[in-house]
């Protein structure tokens, strides 16, 4: 049997078929970054009407590349939510109709679970239970894993995500958007020492995140360069390393602080900031000093992608049957809560 995965949470427009092997066969991603840059972060009507426009063009693309057609289908899993509404409906409508149309079961997939499961689309998969890291431009959060329907959040942000922190910094500096990738390219240059940054830790074994402090702070400094006439390229570096930096080693001690704290020995990493570079390098250390097992999903399986829609349908579907042509979209995801 064949899985057709459709993701349209936010602003990507993704395509993937995998079999009942979770094999990937094709995975579609197109991205609306040219389109939302000029406006320094995504606009939702913009973005709901782009994947109307894409969703048809990229699931035919993806049933090329996989070298199947419509009637080879078996399932189809697609994004019930979180996300914004409107690109939502696109997606979610889209599955349903066609659907209905072709004859097959449809599953709707929490976009959440999709991070929590991606790892299991590459050939070594972790064991449960493991404790799992997704970290986004909306989520920054830590979950206990014990099964393919098992998640129980042990911590969450409680203010901005650091993907979103990301996304103001570079908004501070005039970097441009998206800002993950922006910051993280200018900080590669910089001194990750040149400011000292608050890292906030809360209560002792708290496992929430707390980043609008040091956003704040990142914020005031880039002010009074400007005032002064001081923010050069050079300082940019800087200010981009000093603040990822920051961020980084928050991410990564309280999720070594949730192994140990819960007496588990393996990690997962999931969400867009997963693909940051330093953030993989030092979690790695952390994780080999700690004797913990760490599994990273390829970069394109971290940012949002229809690939691990689909497998997370595909698991939830053997458990739960097909979903309801009465259900609908949720704006927030009730694994969050």
């Amino acid at each position: 049997m064949y899985v057709l995965g459709i993701e349209t949470s936010c602003d990507d427009t993704a395509a993937a078929v995998l079999d009942n092997q979770a094999t990937v066969h094709a995975n579609v991603i197109s991205n609306q970054d040219a389109l939302h840059e000029r406006f320094g972060g995504i606009v939702p009507e913009l973005a709901s009407r782009r994947h109307m426009e894409l969703i048809s063009i990229n699931v035919e693309r993806a049933l090329a590349m996989a070298g199947i057609g419509m009637s080879d289908i078996g399932l189809i899993s697609v994004t019930q939510g979180p996300g914004l509404i409107g690109s939502l409906l696109v997606g979610f409508s889209y599955a349903k109709s066609l659907a209905y149309a072709i004859k097959v079961p449809f599953v709707g997939v929490d976009h959440m679970a999709g991070h929590l499961l991606s790892a299991f689309l590459e050939k070594q998969c972790p064991a449960f239970p493991y404790i799992a890291l997704i970290v986004s431009g909306g989520t920054t959060a830590l979950f206990r894993v014990d099964g393919f329907s098992e998640f129980r959040l042990v911590g969450s942000t409680r203010d901005d995500a650091a993907g979103e922190a990301f996304d103001k910094i570079a908004r501070a500096l005039g970097l441009g958007y998206p800002g993950g990738p922006l910051v993280a390219g200018r900080a590669a240059s910089g001194n990750a020492e040149a400011l000292a940054l608050p890292r906030s830790w809360l209560a002792d074994e708290s496992l929430d995140f707390s980043f609008s402090g040091l956003k704040t702070a990142v914020i005031n400094h880039c002010h009074r360069l400007r005032q002064a006439g001081n923010l050069d390229e050079s300082g940019i570096d800087d200010i981009c390393a000093s603040f990822q930096q920051a961020v980084i080693d928050v991410l990564v001690r309280k999720t070594i602080d949730a192994a140990r704290l819960l007496g588990i020995d393996t990690i997962v990493l999931g969400g867009g900031v997963s693909a940051n570079r330093s953030l993989r390098i030092q979690m790695r250390s952390a994780c080999v000093a700690g004797g913990l097992n760490l599994y990273l999903p390829a970069r394109v399986n971290c940012t949002d992608n229809a690939a691990m829609i689909a497998f997370a349908g595909l698991r939830k579907y053997a458990s739960e049957g097909a979903g309801s042509f009465d259900d609908d979209v949720f704006s927030r995801s009730p694994l969050g809560r």
